[in-house]
């Protein structure tokens, strides 16, 4: 199977979807037992190696996006999150993008960001290391016979003065091509390599040597057109209408670009990323003009249809950490087939986008809560202890009632069982 619009699919049982995407994604066997193992793929003796004073794991729900072509090519998306309605209103976006040709993706190339900061310098340092720059990214490189053999590596040195309480400190930066690497230990072992040769042509103390986790250097852009006659004209004058809300309130534009991260960051869960560092440097980038705005852009193009714009710096990798140690991680990557980390960084922010429309979309039509509720309501009459013919019963009920809690479900449950 290649084509990721697959009907019904949050209808089949769990051994149906487990057989779509084993074919989708030519999974073994083994990796077929990693999915369905209790512990989620990770043993407690992986767990221990990874952190410190280990006791045990902590499971989320894996689920899989449909619908989604991106750049002309088919993706079922891997997402890790708890939260109710995301995975669905992912694919719903994907599915009416999917209509106008899916989403469009464009990713930078990865440069990661280096930063040593040096107190006490002598006059005219910037200038003394920017011609020493050559010297400077020779050494930066000696620490990387992999990233050197590919022609990548420090490639740039730059310098900037800020001032600061304790008064002027300057900042030099690296700018390192990392492949397909998220690229933060080799980033923090080259600042820490050349600092003591910067120190020597500064005649200053080198402090923090430590990569940026605001990447602009890995800038990942995305595009999709929303059929008109699918959406309906004044439902896209409400979605964007609501765009100017978030984009013109801070208030709202948090809550809308957590929407957006929804997305992101569930793929990032599935795919074993960063996901601190690439929260923290979307909304650091939503603020970039000095107010914090929507990441998104919603308008109508020439032919009335709606169309979505999403662009932040995804700072992710598909060789190293966890993404080559996690199990599940593991097998998430092979599902995404992904061949490079911008093709990962192209899934994540279209899924970004496809969330971010089926938001608004519902907080702007019939609200966002009616979904929600659905879920939660599921959630609690499974947690009573119903079964699974029970369940739909109950969840109807506690609706109609507008009652959704725990002690209602096991109040329905017990007249179910009476009955």
């Amino acid at each position: 199977m290649s084509d990721s619009s697959i009907s019904k699919f949050f209808e089949k049982t769990r051994k149906e979807r487990l057989d779509i995407v084993a074919n989708f994604a030519n999974l073994s066997t083994k990796e077929l037992e990693i999915l369905q193992s209790n512990d989620g793929g990770l043993s407690f003796e992986k767990a221990d190696n990874m952190v410190e004073n280990t006791i045990g794991t902590f499971s989320l729900p894996l689920g899989v996006a449909t619908n989604f072509l991106i750049n002309g090519k088919n993706y079922l998306v891997p997402m890790v999150i708890e939260e109710p309605s995301v995975i669905a209103a992912a694919s719903s976006g994907a599915k009416i993008a999917r209509i106008q040709g899916g989403f469009q993706a464009i990713c930078d190339e990865s440069f990661s960001i280096g930063q040593i900061q040096i107190l006490n310098t002598e006059i005219n340092s910037a200038t003394k290391i920017l011609n020493s720059s050559k010297e400077i990214i020779d050494l930066a490189n000696s620490f990387s016979n992999t990233l050197s053999k590919m022609n990548k590596g420090a490639k740039q040195v730059s310098c900037k003065e800020i001032d600061t309480a304790l008064g002027k400190m300057l900042i030099v930066e690296l700018f390192i091509d990392v492949g397909d690497a998220m690229g933060a230990n080799i980033t923090n072992t080259m600042c820490e390599g050349v600092s003591t040769l910067l120190e020597k042509i500064t005649g200053g103390k080198a402090l923090l040597r430590i990569l940026s986790n605001y990447s602009t250097k890995r800038i990942a852009k995305v595009t999709a057109i929303f059929d008109k006659k699918e959406i309906g004209d004044q439902v896209i004058d409400y979605i964007i209408s609501a765009y100017q809300f978030a984009d013109n309130d801070v208030y709202r534009a948090v809550t809308h670009n957590k929407g957006i991260m929804n997305g992101i960051i569930a793929v990032a869960n599935a795919t074993g990323q960063d996901s601190r560092a690439i929260e923290a440097a979307a909304h650091a980038y939503a603020a970039k003009s000095g107010k914090y705005r929507s990441l998104s852009t919603w308008t109508r193009d020439s032919n009335g249809n709606l169309v979505g714009s999403l662009e932040l710096p995804l700072s992710v990798g598909i060789i190293g950490g966890i993404a080559n140690v996690h199990p599940i991680a593991k097998v998430c990557m092979k599902i995404l087939q992904v061949s490079s980390a911008k093709e990962l960084a192209c899934i994540m922010i279209a899924t970004g986008l496809a969330q971010n429309f089926s938001a608004i979309k519902a907080l702007s039509t019939d609200g966002i809560q009616k979904g929600h509720m659905q879920l939660h309501a599921r959630n609690l009459a499974t947690a009573a202890g119903a079964k699974p013919d029970q369940v739909d019963k109950i969840v109807q009920k506690m609706i109609q009632e507008k009652k959704i809690s725990l002690d209602r479900a096991k109040e329905i449950l017990n007249n179910l069982v009476d009955l």
